[in-house]
């Protein structure tokens, strides 16, 4: 085998090392979650019983109907266990990156990763600064800016490729 074949293999087996620690990873941050949150399947549950179709207004012409919790506030340790989550798998991320550049990984792996961490830091922070308001108001911004934050992620993947070619 040729010095080049035997760099893409062990290029492939890195990537296929550094996806099962992403996996692993997520399991592992589901799980803390999970048992740092009392009853954290019934609060969910609470919370989707508790969705029906709220008012936003649009504009000067109407009100647009969409779903949202009809008591915002009693879901805060949900909002808490979320942002816990979203904070996990950021740091997940981290390291991943990190895995990334070391293992020097390909281009779009990183690029994904980089993407990948934008987007979680930013739901992080979204998770403290809006939903946690316990608003109806704070809820809706909170959709709103999370999809600034996909954006946002969908640019820095961007540059990354970009920056790398």
């Amino acid at each position: 085998m040729n010095r080049q074949n035997e760099q893409r293999r062990q290029k492939w087996e890195h990537d296929g090392l550094i996806t099962a620690i992403a996996f692993g990873g997520f399991l592992i941050t589901l799980g803390i979650v999970f048992a740092i949150t009392p009853d954290l399947p019934q609060k969910i549950n609470s919370f989707f019983g508790d969705i029906t179709t709220q008012r936003l207004p649009f504009g000067n012409l109407a009100n647009v109907m969409l779903p949202a919790p009809q008591n915002p506030s009693t879901h805060m340790d949900l909002y808490t266990a979320v942002m816990q989550f979203d904070i996990g798998i950021a740091l997940l991320q981290v390291i991943i990156l990190a895995l990334r550049l070391g293992f020097v990984s390909r281009t779009h792996r990183i690029a994904e990763t980089v993407g990948n961490l934008v987007f979680w830091a930013g739901a992080a922070v979204l998770t403290n600064t809006l939903l946690q308001t316990g608003t109806l108001k704070g809820w809706f911004e909170y959709w709103a800016a999370l999809i600034i934050v996909i954006g946002v992620s969908l640019v820095a993947r961007s540059l990354v490729s970009f920056a790398k070619k």
